[in-house]
């Protein structure tokens, strides 16, 4: 709709005077209009200091995701020595991805559906940098969001102008109007609270409850809550009765309220892997940067309160005396399934009158694998792999074997404990990796181990560490249907309503090498997603499996008479945790050594950058921490306004 229709249409609805509508709107306009900014840097400008150093020094960044990538790119540049540490066989993080065999052919598959939105203005400058072009994106059509109750509500493409982006928000909307809106004049403070956001005052104020709480204390129009509120806060992958208010604020400025973008996203025309980590592990080579990868960083060497050194595992090996299990716990038949004081599951088993101990952590991305009753193997949720009773991975991405633990018996006790490498060929003999300094970027799961495994002297550092949670686990389950969602308009919805899916995307219609599938077999390849499963939700596999099959029925009716050709199923729990009260103790960038920084959208920062963009953010604020050690310029980081426009 034109902005001059839309404004007759909205008189019409609200009954506003032209001529008062006019020129409030022309100051709004003038005034308000969100617009984009420059992180300060630290100490000021520093437009008078070399950009590099004449001599290298050593930098070792653990974590090869976006925030880990972000951060050895910049130091790079900067003549630093750079080691990258993936515990991964391949880089990415969240947007890796892995090949599998289905139907014959070789297909990409990933961690989920991604959107890149405008205003990832330092994720993009990565990509551009890598000389990802803008072939590898399309640019989405709408946000359309599919109701469990009502029809489709479609928020398309909205104005890059205050009040015009709300505004058309509203209208676009078939359940909201304007007048009610209105009238429901008790609502509306809490609203308008939501373009106030200020840091420091916002999670003074809120950050002690939930954003369900928050909305319900402050009588927002419930229909706006289910319209707008609820389905969008899910998609921090925190369920918005858990999700902090301050946080859901920082959230909604980030995205909508405060972005000079409008509400306009991007979507890959390859797999992510093919469209951007690998063009960014290429010019990672290109830049110098030695990658490691299938490499697990054990510990960080602290001398006189500084990091020295980096002391590498190989993939999946556990560090020193693992645990400790009393022998009557363990079955004559089967493994039993035990979680170390650390963190670390540990499978145990009896061979005869022998013991057999394998490290629990799946050598793809480290997350927990259970027994296969059925296969006397091993199966990992999170990216669907599979081992056998020794260990051996047969099938999905991981690559290497379990490690296998070493056992010795102490009394009625098994002490498990780290093996040697001649026992377990995932192991590769310890490394240390001398540094002068530190950037540990891995996801909370990660950092918290390797700070564990460190015992920092300071307690304060280490318990917040300790204290840095994951959100309810996730569920990705892609099918491959014999026949299309002709229904669909959209290659991409956000569901609400449902117990389980929270978005669905259509694969068929926007990426290869899907599309040439679909064409070829007259069949589609579709994705739901499970953004947050509440605990009590939280049920054996099969029975989400069929919940979010009846889901998917609800939603196209037509796939009810669809064949399922073939499926994957990915249930997985690595997003940050973003609960009231979380960000008191919440590490920042810097840490109280003087050699040692933090990356990843887990990280305290001022600047109001979330999921993807807080990543590569906070990568490149910590590559300019280390600037700033060394004398040397910093990068201008753009973000979106601090404040927002009624802050």
């Amino acid at each position: 709709m034109q902005r001059r229709d839309f404004f007759k249409h909205f008189i019409k609805r609200t009954g506003i005077g032209a001529g008062v509508l006019a020129a409030s709107a022309a100051g709004l306009v003038g005034y308000y209009q969100p617009r984009k900014e420059i992180y300060e840097p630290l100490g000021g400008s520093d437009d008078g200091l070399p950009e590099a150093l004449n001599i290298p020094k050593k930098a070792v960044v653990i974590g090869g995701g976006l925030a880990g990538i972000s951060s050895a790119m910049e130091l790079a540049r900067r003549n630093f020595e750079v080691t990258l540490v993936e515990v991964s066989p391949s880089l990415g993080g969240k947007l890796t991805g892995w090949p599998i065999e289905a139907l014959g052919e070789q297909f990409p598959v990933e961690h989920g559906f991604h959107g890149f939105f405008d205003q990832y203005y330092n994720l993009n400058e990565m990509f551009a940098s890598a000389g990802v072009g803008s072939e590898m994106f399309a640019a989405a059509p709408g946000y359309p969001v599919i109701f469990s109750d009502r029809q489709v509500e479609v928020f398309g493409q909205t104005p890059k102008w205050f009040p015009f982006n709300v505004l058309s928000v509203v209208q676009q909307s078939k359940r909201l109007d304007l007048a009610s809106i209105v009238k429901h004049y008790s609502g509306l403070r809490p609203v308008l609270d939501l373009f106030g956001y200020r840091y420091e005052r916002t999670f003074h104020d809120w950050d002690s409850i939930d954003f369900m709480t928050y909305c319900q204390r402050g009588e927002v129009l419930p229909a706006f809550i289910d319209t707008v509120l609820h389905p969008f806060a899910d998609a921090t992958m925190n369920r918005m009765e858990v999700l902090s208010a301050a946080e859901a604020m920082r959230y909604f400025h980030f995205y909508f309220m405060g972005s000079p973008e409008g509400l306009a996203f991007k979507i890959t025309t390859k797999d992510c892997m093919s469209a951007l980590i690998d063009p960014l592990e290429k010019k990672l080579n290109e830049m110098g940067v030695r990658v490691l990868k299938g490499r697990k960083a054990r510990n960080l060497v602290m001398q006189d309160g500084r990091v020295t050194a980096v002391r590498l595992d190989g993939a999946g090996a556990a560090s020193g005396a693992v645990a400790s299990i009393p022998k009557r716990e363990v079955p004559v038949t089967g493994w039993l399934q035990h979680t170390s004081e650390a963190g670390i599951p540990v499978l145990v088993a009896r061979r005869g009158a022998a013991w057999v101990a394998l490290d629990g952590r799946c050598t793809h991305m480290g997350c927990p694998v259970s027994p296969e009753a059925a296969t006397g193997g091993f199966h990992c949720p999170c990216h669907d792999g599979r081992f056998n009773a020794e260990g051996v991975p047969l099938s999905g991405p991981p690559k290497a074997p379990l490690a296998r633990l070493d056992v010795r018996e102490a009394g009625e006790m098994l002490v498990i404990g780290q093996a040697s490498s001649a026992s377990s060929p995932a192991v590769v003999t310890a490394e240390e990796l001398p540094c002068d300094y530190c950037v540990v970027a891995s996801d909370v799961r990660g950092t918290r181990e390797l700070i564990a495994a460190t015992q920092p002297g300071n307690r304060d550092f280490a318990s917040h560490i300790a204290a840095l949670g994951e959100a309810d686990p996730y569920v990705v389950w892609r099918v491959w249907l014999d026949r299309p969602l002709a229904s669909a308009d959209f290659p991409f919805y956000t569901v609400s309503g449902y117990t389980y899916t929270d978005s669905i995307t259509l694969y068929s219609s926007f990426q290869q090498p899907f599309i040439d599938w679909a064409k070829r077999t007259g069949g589609c390849v579709a994705e739901l997603h499970a953004y947050a499963v509440a605990p009590q939700d939280v049920r054996p596999e099969p029975e989400i499996h069929a919940a979010m099959q009846q889901e998917l029925y609800a939603m196209f009716p037509e796939s009810k008479s669809a064949t399922i050709r073939h499926e994957i199923f990915m249930m997985q729990s690595n997003f940050t945790r973003w609960a009231p009260g979380d960000h008191a103790t919440r590490p920042g960038v810097e840490t109280p050594y003087a050699n040692l920084f933090l990356a990843g959208d887990w990280v305290s920062t001022s600047a109001p950058v979330f999921l993807m963009e807080a990543a590569a953010f906070t990568g490149r604020q910590a590559a300019n921490a280390i600037a700033a050690k060394e004398s040397l310029r910093q990068r201008p980081l753009p973000i979106v306004p601090m404040d927002g426009i009624f802050a």
